[in-house]
């Protein structure tokens, strides 16, 4: 598999989204949350449609390919704060800073999108140091959501 690595982003309303591309993260999201990490929960939440999307895509043999993916919702709507959620980066393009550069371009979207506004995320435990080194603060003790440790954070 040839891979290239840098990524084209798209910042799209839910709304914007075609048929293709909207199939392309569900099929990631269910692929990592539900199939590679064992976590029966409904994906389908209801906020998807009122958010924003950053699609992050890679070539792969002349092909464009979801490498990451985010969603950010709106403050008031899911918390007071605007939520960052279902991050993900695909079992392919893992391990090249990808997440990062999803971390960081999802931030620089959401604050263009919602200036002044304090970014809220449920994350796993485990990339709680992650998190925090993109000025994430823990605000809540761990909790279990769907078998994996999380803890809430505020930046």
């Amino acid at each position: 598999m040839s891979v290239n690595p840098s990524i084209a982003w798209e910042w799209r309303h839910f709304d914007q989204l075609s048929g293709a591309d909207l199939y392309a993260v569900m099929a990631s999201r269910q692929d990592v949350f539900i199939l590679e990490q064992t976590c029966l929960y409904p994906d389908l939440d209801g906020y998807d449609q009122g958010a924003h999307h950053l699609l992050g895509w890679h070539t792969v043999d002349g092909a464009r390919v979801l490498a990451a993916y985010l969603r950010c919702i709106a403050p008031g709507v899911k918390f007071d704060d605007m939520s960052l959620g279902r991050v993900l980066t695909t079992r392919g393009a893992r391990g090249g800073g990808s997440g990062r550069a999803l971390l960081a371009e999802g931030i620089a979207r959401a604050e263009g999108q919602h200036p002044g506004q304090r970014i809220r995320i449920g994350a796993q435990q485990h990339l709680e140091a992650f998190y925090a080194s993109f000025g994430f603060a823990t605000i809540s003790a761990p909790y279990d959501e769907d078998g994996i440790m999380h803890v809430d954070m505020l930046r």
